[in-house]
């Protein structure tokens, strides 16, 4: 496969497509479509020759086995929505391997960014549909994350403790979000 700059490549073991920005012997550099660039070797990569999304304009939409993939990839989720005591709770898990298929080629600077702008989207998210208890679940470790998501917190009309020992452990925040009338 001769991959040149430009081609549009996918990552074989990994959920990462993006266009060839360099090509350095047997390392070739591909830039995802949120800027972020990453380094592998040229036996990792294959050539994307059409789009799915254009691939897919000639699939029979009614095929029971293309209804059931669709089924099942809409039941899996990131987060979810808990009802308690009549209160809509949403929780997140932060950890890396809940949030990307696979961490392959990040370091941990890329992890903490993914990590924080997925709390950031989700604090937001709650905040626009009104929901009151968010609770992100960041696990112990060093801290690090956790420190991050306070510093984060502290810019938003929120109150922030430690979530309940009982049901996440130690390794949880759960946020207060102050609703305007």
């Amino acid at each position: 496969m001769r991959l040149e700059i430009g081609n549009k490549v996918a990552v074989i073991d990994a959920d990462i497509r993006g266009v060839v920005t360099k090509i350095n012997n047997e390392e070739v550099f591909v830039k995802d479509e949120d800027g972020m660039e990453y380094c592998f070797l040229r036996k990792e990569l294959v050539k994307v020759e059409v789009d799915q999304n254009e691939l897919s304009k000639y699939s029979d939409i009614n095929n029971p086995m293309l209804k059931a993939k669709i089924q099942t990839k809409e039941k899996k989720k990131k987060t979810s929505f808990v009802k308690d005591k009549n209160e809509v709770v949403m929780e997140v898990d932060l950890h890396a391997e809940k949030l990307v298929k696979s961490t392959r080629g990040m370091d941990n600077y890329d992890i903490l960014s993914l990590q924080i702008n997925t709390a950031k989207h989700k604090l937001e998210y709650c905040i626009s549909k009104r929901i009151s208890k968010l609770v992100l679940i960041h696990g112990v470790g060093d801290g690090v994350l956790k420190t991050e998501l306070q510093y984060l917190l502290n810019n938003y009309p929120v109150k922030y403790y430690d979530a309940s020992y009982q049901k996440y452990g130690q390794g949880a925040t759960e946020v207060y979000i102050f609703q305007s009338q």
